[in-house]
C-alpha cells in the first residue's frame, strides 16, 4: 500500500489554497535539462502536428465531409490533454518543485478527464460514420446530414463536459486532510485519496462512469466493425475489403491503446495490491502517446488528409522559400 502522508493537522476547505505534493519525478541534476528539452520538444511536436491536421482540414474544402469534420474534434481533444499535462510537467522538471495548488490540481484533473472522455466518444462517433458509409452507402447522405452531424458533435462535447464537471464537482463537498498526490499528475482518484470522509457515493459514480463510457464505447466499436467486416466479406469486394480493414485497423489501434491504458489506470486505483509504478507509467502513456500518434496515424493512413497536408505544407513552405529569391532578382535588376 502506498505511503500517504498527512500534511496538515487541520482540515482545509477544498476551495482554499492548499499546496499539494505530486509524486517526485526522480530525475537527477545531470538529467534535468535533457528531460526538460525532451518534454518541451514532445509538447511542441504534439501541438504542431495536431494544428497541422486542423489547418489542413479547414484549408481544403474537399475535406469538409462528415468523416473529417468528426476527425477535426480529435486534435482539439488531444491538445487539451497535452496542454493540461506538459506545461506543468516541464515547469516542475526545471524548478525541481512538485508542489501544486489545490485549485490548479482540480483544473488539471478536469481537463485531463475531459480529454480522455472526449477521445473515446469521438473515436466511437468516427466508427459510426464509417459503419454508415460502408454498410449503408445509399442512406449515408440522409443519415449524416449537416444537422445530424452538428447534433453528434454537440453531444460529444456536452456529454464529456457534463460527466466530468459532475465528477469533479462532487469533490467540492469534502474537506482535504492529506497533501500527497499519489500520481505524477492530478486526476479524480488521486484527489479522492486526499479526503478522509466517506467517499462511497463518489466511488459509485466513478464505477458508473467507467461502465457507461468504457463499456458503451467498446460495445459500439465491436458492433460497427463487426458489421463493416461482414459487409465487405459478404460483398466480395476486394477494394472495399482492403479499405475497411485499413479503416478498422487504424481506429482499433488508436482506440484500444487509449481504452486499455485508461481502464487499467482507473481500476488500479481501486486495487491496493496494484503496482503504483505500473499505474503511473500507463497513466502518463495515456497523455503522451495518443496526442503524439493520432495525427501521425491518421495523416499517414487517410489518403485525402495526407494529400491535403502535403499540399498545404508545399504551398506555404514554397511561398516562403521563393520570397528571398524574388527580392534578390529585384536587387540585381536595380543594380
Amino acid at each position: 500500500m502506498e505511503n500517504i502522508s498527512f500534511g496538515f493537522t487541520m482540515y482545509s476547505n477544498a476551495s482554499s489554497v492548499v499546496l499539494l505534493n505530486l509524486v517526485p519525478l526522480g530525475i537527477s541534476e545531470t538529467y534535468v535539462y535533457p528531460a526538460f528539452l525532451l518534454g518541451t520538444l514532445t509538447y511542441l511536436i504534439i501541438m504542431v502536428c495536431n494544428l497541422l491536421v486542423l489547418t489542413a482540414i479547414v484549408w481544403n474544402r474537399k475535406l469538409h465531409q462528415p468523416m473529417f469534420i468528426l476527425l477535426f474534434n480529435l486534435p482539439i481533444s488531444d491538445m487539451v490533454g497535452a496542454t493540461a499535462f506538459f506545461p506543468q510537467l516541464v515547469w516542475s522538471i526545471v524548478t525541481q518543485n512538485r508542489v501544486i495548488s489545490y485549485p490548479a490540481c482540480v483544473i488539471q484533473a478536469l481537463l485531463i478527464h475531459i480529454y480522455g472522455t472526449g477521445d473515446l466518444v469521438i473515436l466511437s462517433a468516427m466508427a459510426f460514420d464509417r459503419y454508415v458509409a460502408i454498410c449503408c452507402p445509399m442512406r449515408y447522405n440522409a443519415i449524416m446530414t449537416p444537422h445530424n452531424l452538428i447534433k453528434i458533435i454537440v453531444s460529444i462535447w456536452l456529454s464529456s463536459l457534463s460527466l466530468m464537471v459532475t465528477l469533479i464537482s462532487m469533490l467540492a463537498r469534502f474537506k482535504v486532510c492529506r497533501t500527497n498526490i499519489v500520481d505524477l499528475y492530478c486526476n479524480n482518484p488521486s484527489l479522492l485519496k486526499l479526503v478522509c470522509n466517506d467517499t462511497r457515493v463518489n466511488n459509485y459514480y466513478g464505477l458508473f462512469f467507467i461502465v457507461l463510457l468504457q463499456g458503451g464505447t467498446l460495445s459500439l466499436m465491436i458492433y460497427t466493425y463487426a458489421q463493416i467486416l461482414c459487409t465487405c466479406v459478404m460483398g466480395n469486394r476486394s477494394h472495399a475489403r482492403h479499405k475497411a480493414i485499413q479503416t478498422c485497423s487504424t481506429h482499433l489501434v488508436v482506440y484500444l491503446m487509449l481504452q486499455i491504458n485508461t481502464l487499467v489506470t482507473l481500476t488500479a486505483h481501486r486495487i491496493e495490491s496494484a503496482s503504483p509504478y505500473l499505474r503511473r507509467a500507463l497513466g502518463v502513456s495515456v497523455l503522451v502517446f495518443p496526442p503524439l500518434l493520432d495525427p501521425i496515424i491518421y495523416g499517414l493512413n487517410t489518403r485525402e488528409l495526407k494529400v491535403s497536408i502535403k499540399m498545404f505544407v508545399k504551398r506555404n513552405v514554397g511561398s516562403d522559400a521563393n520570397k528571398p529569391n524574388f527580392h534578390l532578382k529585384i536587387d540585381k535588376q536595380t543594380r
